[in-house]
């Protein structure tokens, strides 16, 4: 038996003693991990919901702000171009956006692999480090004769782009290995919308920069006449927006390389119980990881290696695993969601610059104009749609459901581009209506199938391959996402433009996205609900309840099994003996 430690009292409980007594692995598992399970929402919690969200905000932010960087990149570039002076060409514009998400595909698969094989621990930090490096050396970059600048950003937001990658998998899992069953949901709701919170910041940067140099940005009255001092501001302008990014990330670095190890990973796929429940009692109390005898420790890992009932991961285990169809789907209904909701998500990104036509920012007599109405434009369309649906969506996640959200989410979209689609001739002479039905299109992306298709990977695969699987349904996403941009995207001027509609064709492709979230309503019925269930039970690990499975369990049922009565309401966590109100 483990010996007890000194110390604990009504501030500083001693977690360790609780389950010093018991010898059996299994049990000290499903003890620490209904700790943490039902354990009361606070200020823990609160910090890894801002750690993890930061990431999240400087994605959000270095995707967005390229947007409306690349207008600053014309100026800059093309200046002396033969064909629209100032204006970036559009291949080299979609060039350089895609190329973040060709490289989000790369980080999502392979950080996704990464966590499972070496832990969340390791890896998490490594991609906040890289797209920090990248996103200081895309504004620092400038075109010689070797090499232009278009082929310097997108390396640079390639390479940054596999960082950002690694942030879904690893932000995702580690939030929901680590939140109380109670809120879950609420916490990785947070987490993914600050990306709301990154747009918006990327709009208001512009807009003080676009401040900071009026007097120069007047001086230029349209961007092929913005030359000398005004061309120089522009060329300022754009590499401090792009290394902004980097603040919020070095902000969060500290705490992503001292975070302790998940717990859940540390029981499961390292095997490490003693570990593991010294982790699971040092997070609780606010620690950065257990620190247990090494000597003990060692004897505990040899003991656990023949008696722990979760099957070891390997490769074969989870070919085995997925090639069963209930949990086959699982995964076909995670990803699938996630790809038709980014085809038509980035797809109606694309057209920004329709909707802020409509509401009078898109032009101006003079840079400093153009740009400012720009950035106010895309601050009222964030705030007005956007931020809105994430946080109606951490609001509900808990109480309304997963599945739910995501079902309520499809139906109104797969309505609204419908809308779109079919009546679009006519809302061209009635901008107020096709203004109300994109900011409904951007409420109900958040508050709907954006944050849920985030959220349920997180929780409803088992631990051993739950990063593994979030990063195959992300990476599907992104795909949906490079699919937008580069097929859709030119096909809206397809036709005889006219001033009145300068997109002849994007009336069908509205359609079509209305036909991806159809396609994506179907995909929602392969996913299980989530709310309020342990990890365990979703992954059908826990005796006696709807989801169990012996073979996913590792044994054939016969043995005790835990209750969890309460720990899935968050109940009162109390001091006493976690053996004396969780086990049976």
């Amino acid at each position: 038996m483990v010996g007890k430690t000194a110390g604990g009292n009504a501030a500083f409980h001693n977690f360790h003693n609780d389950y010093v007594h018991i010898e059996d692995p299994n049990e000290r598992r499903r003890l620490a991990l209904a700790e943490i399970d039902k354990a009361p929402f606070g200020w823990y919690h609160v910090r890894a919901v801002v750690v993890a969200g930061i990431g999240f905000f400087t994605d959000a932010y270095d995707i967005f702000a390229i947007n409306l960087v690349t207008a600053m990149l014309g100026v800059v570039y093309w200046h002396t171009a033969a064909k629209k002076p100032g204006t970036i060409p559009e291949h080299s514009d979609t060039a350089i956006k895609v190329a973040t998400s060709g490289g989000t595909v790369l980080g999502q698969v392979g950080f996704g692999i990464l966590a499972d094989l070496v832990g969340r621990k390791k890896m998490y930090g490594l991609e906040l480090i890289l797209i920090i490096f990248c996103t200081l050396a895309q504004s620092l970059s400038a075109p010689s004769p070797a090499m232009s600048i278009v082929g310097l950003l997108i390396f640079w937001r390639v390479m940054m782009g596999i960082g950002i990658g690694g942030d879904y998998p690893l932000s995702s899992i580690i939030t929901s290995e680590f939140a109380t069953t109670k809120w879950r949901g609420a916490m990785m709701g947070a987490v993914f919308a600050m990306q709301g919170i990154g747009q918006f910041t990327a709009a208001m940067i512009c807009l003080i920069v676009t401040s900071g140099f009026k007097e120069s940005l007047l001086l230029g009255k349209s961007a092929a006449t913005c030359t000398g001092d005004c061309a120089l501001a522009v060329d300022k302008m754009w590499r401090i927006i792009i290394g902004f990014g980097a603040v919020p990330g070095c902000i969060a670095l500290y705490f992503r390389l001292t975070i302790p190890e998940t717990p859940r990973y540390t029981f499961d796929v390292a095997r490490d119980v003693e570990k593991a429940d010294q982790d699971a009692k040092a997070y609780i109390a606010g620690k950065s990881e257990g620190k247990p005898d090494r000597m003990t420790q060692a004897a505990v890992v040899q003991h656990a290696e023949g008696t722990l009932e979760i099957p070891k991961a390997s490769w074969g285990d989870f070919m085995r695993h997925y090639m069963q169809w209930k949990h086959g789907k699982v995964l076909l209904g995670t990803a699938g969601s996630w790809f038709f909701l980014d085809v038509a998500f980035y797809g109606l990104g694309l057209n920004n610059s329709i909707i802020l036509t409509a509401i009078g920012y898109s032009k101006g007599d003079s840079m400093y104009k153009i740009f400012y109405n720009t950035a106010v434009g895309n601050l009222i369309l964030v705030c007005a749609g956007a931020i809105p649906g994430y946080w109606v969506t951490v609001a509900t996640v808990d109480t309304i459901g997963r599945k739910p959200i995501q079902f309520m989410g499809f139906t109104m979209l797969t309505i609204i581009f419908a809308a779109i689609g079919f009546a679009y001739n006519r809302l061209l002479d009635h901008t107020g209506g096709l203004l109300a039905l994109y900011v409904l299109c951007q409420f109900f992306f958040n508050f709907g199938p954006n944050a849920t298709t985030f959220i349920v990977p997180g929780e409803c695969f088992p631990t051993r391959y739950r990063s593994t699987s979030h990063g195959i349904s992300a990476a599907s996403g992104k795909v949906g996402a490079i699919i937008a941009q580069t097929i859709f995207g030119p096909l809206r001027t397809r036709g005889t433009p006219t001033t009145k509609n300068p997109n002849p064709w994007l009336n069908h492709i509205m359609e079509i996205f209305a036909l991806f979230m159809l396609c994506g309503l179907f995909t929602t019925f392969l996913i299980p609900e989530t709310k309020r269930k342990t990890l365990e039970e979703l992954a059908g690990e826990v005796p006696g309840t709807a989801n169990y499975d012996p073979a996913t369990a590792g044994h054939d049922g016969l043995g005790a099994a835990p209750n969890y009565r309460g720990t899935s309401e968050g109940g009162d966590s109390g001091s006493g003996s976690g053996a004396e109100k969780v086990a049976v």
